[in-house]
């Protein structure tokens, strides 16, 4: 990491400072080898983590967040294209952390790639992040809660509006965790597992080694069924599930306007977001949390609200992009209307096309001028 995007982030995450109430018997682990399937087709290029998000790698917002809680020994468990990671980050020192890298050869489930990188672990303390959400709770208040409830493994859970389509995790009224019910069409309570976890070592070290484990149907209900401690930390805290585009639309939209937090931007917020080298013609209007990314070129009297501007892509006179993520070197030509939609690295969309609706291009093709459309009008 050379470019000044890194410079920023890592300053912004107090590189060379160590927080006051740094955590050195405290490690983290964050799970990273995911394929991103539903963020096809940009996932085809690159892991999940690492695609730009407010500009910056997904990762990067989560590692500086850690960093900021005191922690700077940092593992990170790959597999999809795991060289793109230690190819970025090398040893961490950029950013004030020590990262080192454990591989799956092959899928081993959440529970199994936990077990996986137990060979770099030495803390008695060890906080695990899914590498696909974006959350904003304090994790600092999240290990304080471990260690006052003396709990086996304390989950972070958040409240939301449907919880049917996650791991609904009821507790009593001391916080205890009664019980883990995966993906439930009737859930007891709107508390979810937000994929953040506090384990004694101990715990990760009775895992079984070598085969793929599920933290959430085998791991956790094994616990409970023993009668362990699992404490439940719950918060309002902002929290996303990066795996479709609309959340990664959304969360990246709410990076630049400061409603999730980050300290990798420091004080940048707003409307919108462009980063260095990029270019903004004159009468092109930013809004909703729209982000240029590096060489990426806007043309006069565009309109992007709410998008996603990967770097080196071109959007040309008049187009408009509305909640939709262009992929990197990706062209729109003039007057393109793009609309919850998904395109790929080095398309070429030309002029007065229309893709609306969840449509998705792939990288380097090519859509000729007025090549699809949702309106007669030309």
């Amino acid at each position: 990491m050379t470019d000044s995007a890194t410079q920023n982030a890592a300053e912004a995450a107090g590189k060379h400072e160590a927080p006051d109430d740094a955590r050195p018997d405290v490690q983290a682990v964050i799970l990273v080898g995911g394929k991103g399937t539903r963020l096809r087709p940009l996932t085809l290029s690159a892991p999940k983590p690492m695609l730009p998000t407010a500009g910056l790698p997904f990762l990067t917002h989560l590692l500086s967040r850690i960093k900021a809680a005191g922690i700077d020994d940092v593992v990170l468990g790959t597999s999809f294209q795991a060289h793109v990671f230690s190819e970025y980050y090398g040893d961490g020192s950029e950013l004030g952390l020590r990262l080192r890298y454990v591989t799956e050869e092959a899928p081993l489930g959440t529970g199994g790639a936990i077990r996986n990188v137990l060979g770099e672990l030495t803390a008695d303390t060890i906080l695990v992040f899914n590498g696909d959400v974006l959350g904003g709770t304090d994790v600092r208040q999240v290990l304080d809660t471990h260690r006052t409830s003396g709990a086996d493994v304390t989950m972070h859970l958040v409240r939301v509006s449907d919880p049917r389509a996650f791991g609904c995790v009821p507790t009593d009224d001391t916080g205890r965790v009664t019980d883990f019910l995966e993906k439930t069409q009737d859930p007891p309570t709107d508390q979810i597992n937000a994929g953040a976890y506090v384990f004694r070592r101990s715990v990760i070290e009775a895992i079984p080694a070598g085969r793929p484990v599920s933290v959430e149907r085998e791991v956790f209900p094994g616990l409970l069924s023993a009668g362990r401690h699992i404490q439940g930390h719950v918060d309002y805290s902002y929290w996303r599930d990066m795996g479709t585009p609309e959340d990664f639309v959304r969360g990246s939209a709410d990076l630049v306007r400061g409603i999730a937090p980050s300290p990798a931007l420091g004080d940048r917020r707003g409307e919108s977001l462009v980063h260095d080298g990029a270019g903004v013609g004159p009468g092109a209007v930013l809004i909703g949390g729209t982000v240029v990314g590096r060489g990426a070129e806007v043309g006069p009297g565009a309109r992007l609200d709410g998008a996603v501007v990967f770097d080196g892509a071109v959007i040309e006179a008049g187009a408009v992009v509305e909640r939709s993520i262009i992929g990197f070197g990706a062209r729109l030509g003039p007057r393109a209307l793009i609309r919850d939609t998904v395109i790929g690295d080095g398309a070429d969309v030309g002029a007065r096309c229309e893709l609306l609706r969840g449509a998705r291009v792939w990288p380097g093709v090519t859509i000729p001028d007025n090549g699809v459309r949702f309106s007669s009008d030309i």
